[in-house]
């Protein structure tokens, strides 16, 4: 593991990944700090916490609204995907097969 240093919101952090997954935690700390900098420059939120909680909801949303890139499924958001799973396993619930498991 990797230590690195980096600062969101002003605030420093020590943070442990892998030398391969440098990069990506990196563009990942910019692109919280970017919104978190958004959130607390609308004037609306004060407090760290709730800025926190408003770019944590943004950035959900991105990821919930996110499309695949090409194929077959191209126009379908991850969120989309979601529902659809979590309807089926509802669905197999009722008749009582078992739920398929979500991989992380």
């Amino acid at each position: 593991m990797e230590r690195i240093d980096v600062s969101i919101l002003g605030r420093d952090y020590s943070l442990a990944c892998l030398p391969a997954e440098k990069e990506a935690l990196l563009a990942a700390v910019r692109h919280v700090d970017q919104r978190m900098l958004g959130v607390k420059g609308s004037g609306k939120v004060s407090s760290n916490e709730r800025i926190a909680v408003m770019a944590a909801i943004q950035i959900a949303g991105e990821l919930l609204t996110m499309r695949a890139p090409d194929g077959p499924l191209g126009n379908v958001a991850v969120g989309d995907f979601k529902r659809k799973i979590d309807d089926m396993n509802q669905l197999l619930d009722q008749v009582g097969v078992p739920a398929v498991q979500e991989q992380s």
